[in-house]
């Protein structure tokens, strides 16, 4: 089948964007309320969300999640946004409460981290209208409680035994919606999309490495 042309524009100015690899393009998607998902950029840095072609933002850090990051991400993002809400060491009803004000901000889904009590999935399905993301880091994790709590996405986290966790999963659950991380190349995330993930989540380089491929362009024309 001969592939299709599909024009580009670039501009000049925002010529250099942060690009995904194309490679995800290969992935089914999922849709959320009407839109399709299959790339979500890994981030919290607003310049680096406000210059990249993902279709939306996983927006998960290792800190205590604060209402007010959730706010700033979600009104400077152009894209949707999945915010992190806690689970781990953020339990119980903070992590509820989380999930709702993301949701009244405007977040297109809320993500739980892989030691989350089941219980704690069900509050938060019960009082959000938003998917609930719940990462799996493991073999272990209990995927079919997950599903029973409420939880709409995994989010597959499982370093180099991402695509044969997918695999698994996708074996025992063929209906399931899959997020995975899809590793440091473009073989790693075209092992993960065979595997089975809906979508892929990729880590792009910090605003440090890009400013210092910029200024080495820029001493070398002087």
């Amino acid at each position: 089948m001969e592939e299709k042309f599909i024009p580009e524009y670039s501009g000049v100015l925002r010529s250099h964007r942060i690009e995904i690899p194309r490679v995800i393009s290969k992935c089914g998607g999922m849709r959320i309320f009407g839109r399709r998902i299959k790339s979500l950029v890994f981030s919290t840095d607003i310049a680096i969300i406000r210059n990249i072609n993902a279709d939306a933002v996983i927006a998960v850090y290792p800190f205590t999640p604060q209402p007010i990051i959730s706010h700033a991400l979600i009104m400077a993002s152009d894209i949707p946004v999945f915010c992190g809400i806690g689970g781990g060491t953020t339990t119980g009803m903070r992590v509820v409460q989380l999930a709702a004000d993301a949701e009244f901000q405007g977040a297109f889904g809320v993500v739980l981290n892989s030691p989350t009590p089941n219980e704690t999935i069900k509050e938060v399905s019960a009082v959000i209208d938003i998917p609930a993301v719940i990462t799996v880091a493991g073999e272990r994790d209990d995927i079919r409680g997950r599903f029973e709590a409420g939880a709409a996405i995994l989010n597959i986290s499982a370093a180099a035994r991402t695509p044969w966790l997918v695999e698994k999963i996708r074996k025992d659950h063929p209906e399931s919606a899959i997020i995975a991380t899809g590793g440091p190349s473009e073989q790693s995330i075209e092992d993960t999309i065979n595997a089975g993930a809906n979508a892929i989540t990729w880590t792009p380089p910090t605003t440090a490495e890009i400013f210092k491929t910029m200024m080495e362009k820029y001493r070398s024309a002087m």
